[in-house]
Formats: structure tokens, C-alpha cells, sequence
């Protein structure tokens, strides 16, 4: 295995043509199939399905590709060390965000970025916490925002703030102003699937204390969980920002929940096997510093919200 059929390999999977590889890549589409042919002798797997319109990803293919985006990822990311040593902070940066942080912070990182590192570049993947610690683990971005719930290998993460979680319902739903946590199992809820981490929190305290859940739909998304609920379809357990964010500006009414309450954590988080560039360094600083106090100083328009 080398890099040469790894990349050919990533352009063709990603493509899903090796003619429109063979373009990208300015090279002949036959010596393109040939690299991809020795990857899969070598590997003993047959990873791509050829048909009349392309190439289909097979399962090995699928876990190849994950890997191998990781694996040119820090090939480029050694390079571009080495390159920095020489004074210069130019290169790619690659940043996960949890989608609640992408909804906010994406424009503004993007700006500053690029008035401070006009010579480098910057790719953010918005995805699910877990996944973007699998990423992290694999190599494929340098630095995720992402709501921890938990020791994750190969990952460190640090918590930057802390959300209460609120029971939220349609506006004039017959709901106290707050209730026990054991009482959730009243409420028909409408909660991610397992791999978000909402879901992960929410089960994590309901299992705690034996309390059954009444689960009416899973939606992985916000905006449509927020339809639902205002159509009084049930619940959701969920931090008051998630409904700042709405584009319709809806009034919901949001339960306190006690004893305990529920606090989500949002992290700053790397991996432990990856090193990170100089710049990728400064970017997360950068991050760190100057982007997500614009997430906390959301607090204010909370608190005016619940009052």
C-alpha cells in the first residue's frame, strides 16, 4: 500500500467515477484503475463495485475510505510542519463542529481565519459528536467543538461550557414550570437517535434512577424536532439556545428539570495520536479564544428568553 493508490483510490471513491477522477487528478484514467486494481489485490478485498454509471463504494471500501482521508490528512499535515519551521503558516486546517456550534460559529470563524492566516486554508465538517470523535481518532480533521458525554479513546477533550437542558414544549402545552427528572416518563419525547449525544446525556440520567422513557419519534435534527413540538407532537429535551436558533422565532414553553438537573457539556477536543500542526495550533487558539466567547455570551438573550 502506498500513497499513490491511496489517493487514487479516495478520488475515485469519493467521485464515484474514474473518469472524473482521471480529470481531477490530470492523470490517465487506465493507470488510475491500475493503482486501485493493486490496492485490492494487495489488500485481498474487493473495495469499489464498477457498473455502467460508475463505481459503488463495497463495505471494506467504505471502512478504507475512512481511514485513507485520514491518513493523506496528516501526510499533508506533516508537510505543512515542516514548511512552518521555516517561518511561513500556510497549509490546511481541517475543524469539526457539532451542529448547534456550526449554526453560530462557521462565518465568524471563516472571517477570522482568514484575516489572520491569509495564506492557508480551512475546511469545517459539521457532524454528530461521536462522529466527529471518530474522525478525530482517524486523522481526518485536527480539532472538533463537540458535546462530550464520556471518555472517548484516543481523544482529549476539554470542557469550555456547561448548557442546562430544559423539557420543551409547544407554548401552551399544560406543563409546570419545573419538574423532577423521574417525571420525564410522562412526557412522550422527541429525541435523537443514539449516536447524538443529547440522546447519549438523556438516557445516561434517565438509566441512573431506572426511569423508563417514553420515546414517541427519534428526529436527529432540530428544526424538525421544533416543528413537531410546536405542532404538539410531544417533547423535547433539549438547552434553550437550540430554540434561539430558530429561523421562525416561535415562543416554546420550557420546564426547568430537577433533581438532578441535566447539563450538557461543550468541549474543545484532539487526539492523542495525531500531532498537530503550528498553524492547526494558532487556528484552535484561535477557536478557543475569539470564537466560542461569542457562544457564551449568548446567555443574556437565554435568560431573557426564560424570564
Amino acid at each position: 500500500m502506498n500513497l499513490d493508490q491511496l489517493e487514487a483510490f479516495v478520488h475515485v471513491a469519493e467521485l464515484r467515477s474514474f473518469t472524473r477522477a482521471a480529470a481531477i487528478l490530470g492523470r490517465p484514467q487506465p493507470a488510475l484503475s491500475r493503482l486501485v486494481r493493486q490496492l485490492e489485490v494487495e489488500l485481498r478485498q474487493n473495495l469499489l463495485l464498477r457498473n455502467g454509471r460508475g463505481v459503488v463504494l463495497t463495505e471494506p471500501g467504505k471502512v478504507l475510505l475512512e481511514h485513507s482521508r485520514g491518513i493523506l490528512h496528516q501526510v499533508d499535515g506533516a508537510k505543512n510542519a515542516l514548511k512552518n519551521l521555516q517561518g511561513s503558516l500556510d497549509g490546511n486546517v481541517r475543524i469539526g463542529l457539532a451542529p448547534s456550534v456550526a449554526r453560530f460559529a462557521t462565518v465568524a470563524l471563516v472571517r477570522r481565519f482568514q484575516q489572520q492566516f491569509p495564506q492557508a486554508n480551512i475546511a469545517i465538517s459539521e457532524g454528530l459528536s461521536s462522529y466527529l470523535a471518530e474522525w478525530l481518532a482517524m486523522g481526518r480533521i485536527d480539532a472538533a467543538i463537540l458535546y462530550d458525554t464520556g471518555e472517548t479513546a484516543l481523544v482529549e477533550k476539554r470542557t469550555l461550557f456547561t448548557e442546562e437542558m430544559f423539557l420543551i414544549s409547544e407554548a401552551n402545552a399544560p406543563v409546570p414550570d419545573a419538574i423532577e427528572l423521574t417525571a420525564l416518563a410522562d412526557y412522550p419525547l422527541i429525541i435523537p437517535g443514539r449516536q447524538h449525544a443529547i440522546r447519549t446525556l438523556v438516557e445516561m440520567h434517565a438509566a441512573e434512577r431506572g426511569i423508563a422513557l417514553n420515546i414517541a419519534l427519534e428526529i436527529d435534527a432540530v428544526p424538525p424536532m421544533l416543528d413537531l413540538i410546536d405542532e404538539g407532537y410531544g417533547h423535547a429535551v433539549l438547552p434553550v439556545a437550540a430554540i434561539l436558533a430558530d429561523p421562525l422565532k416561535r415562543r416554546f414553553r420550557c420546564t426547568r428539570i430537577l433533581d438532578p438537573a441535566i447539563h450538557s457539556r461543550l468541549a474543545i477536543a484532539t487526539s492523542t495520536q495525531h500531532p498537530m500542526s503550528r498553524l492547526a495550533t494558532r487556528a484552535v487558539a484561535m477557536l478557543e479564544g475569539e470564537i466560542m466567547p461569542l457562544y457564551a455570551a449568548r446567555q443574556e438573550n437565554i435568560d431573557a428568553y426564560l424570564r
